[in-house]
């Protein structure tokens, strides 16, 4: 039997539509001639995107299976920025890739793109090919077979995951989804399922003022009656908050659990939420994906 194949590579896209989806969601619709390879395995599939700068060109950017290896060997002015993204549809027959962002102040490179950009502009998709098989390790939810309910949160950052997530959970899934946007006009993002819960609200000044205190209610009411486990605490200014419990070959670490939990967003609020429910609510470990990707007042590739 021949082995799995993960196969990953850079695709060269341009800007082919820019859909304002709510005040603060942009749909950047990417066509290029070869995104008929472009894989798609799901969910919250990760991607990166690489920008270009006033001074660099992508060709500036390596390519091939070391290309981070060579890119963090670069002299700091030498390299180009990316950031990582989820894939929100591929239409393989038109060669397009939709891709949605969050529009904000200009706060680094990315930001500074996505208030910019116009038709015809170029970026880099690092992304799996269709010739991709096996298990993904860009996919982070990654459930149990079965699970009676399960709670899907973050901040604007997650919500083109948690999108695709909800339109690819099975209709008897059940559970309830958090998410915390910065305009009113936001909560309107996330496609409906009908066997979840949204608690979806916009921020009136503080960040985190609803995701922190919603999630834990609902765990009040999701978790199952247990002991609580010691975590190890993470230095969020120091180290990167990310947890995606798997087995040896890749697939969910537990068969079956009351239930699970993805939990994506700002570094600070993951690690408290992820305390929150695995020390104090003794939510089993094992079926809890914690990923605090991005710290307040810090630009990361």
């Amino acid at each position: 039997m021949a082995p799995p194949v993960s196969t990953s590579r850079f695709f060269r896209a341009r800007v082919k539509a820019i859909t304002d989806l709510t005040p603060s969601f942009r749909r950047f619709t990417f066509t290029g001639d070869d995104l008929d390879e472009y894989g798609d395995p799901g969910l919250d599939q990760r991607v990166k995107l690489v920008f270009p700068t006033a001074t660099l060109g992508l060709d500036a950017m390596p390519t091939g299976d070391d290309w981070y290896l060579r890119w963090r060997d670069l002299p700091e002015d030498a390299r180009l920025p990316f950031r990582t993204y989820t894939t929100r549809a591929v239409r393989r027959a038109h060669r397009e890739v939709d891709i949605d962002m969050v529009a904000h102040d200009v706060l680094g490179p990315a930001s500074a793109w996505i208030a910019g950009a116009a038709i015809g502009d170029e970026v880099l998709i690092f992304a799996p090919t269709t010739a991709h098989t096996g298990v993904s390790y860009g996919i982070d939810f990654v459930p149990p077979a079965r699970a009676d309910r399960v709670l899907l949160a973050g901040d604007e950052t997650a919500a083109p995951a948690l999108a695709v997530i909800l339109e690819q959970l099975p209709p008897d899934a059940k559970g309830v989804v958090v998410l915390e946007v910065p305009h009113p006009g936001d909560t309107a993002y996330l496609p409906r399922h009908a066997g979840f819960e949204y608690r979806v609200r916009a921020r009136s000044a503080e960040r985190h003022e609803h995701l922190l205190p919603s999630v834990t209610d609902a765990a009040v009411h999701l978790a199952p009656a247990g002991r609580g486990s010691l975590v190890e605490e993470i230095d969020v200014d120091k180290d990167i908050l990310w947890e995606v419990p798997r087995t040896a070959k890749g697939g969910a670490a537990l068969k079956s659990a009351p239930l699970y939990a993805w939990l994506a967003g700002e570094s600070g609020a993951i690690k408290a939420l992820r305390r929150c429910l695995v020390s104090e609510h003794g939510v089993d470990r094992r079926a809890v994906a914690f990923m605090g990707y991005w710290r307040l007042g810090r630009a990361e590739n």
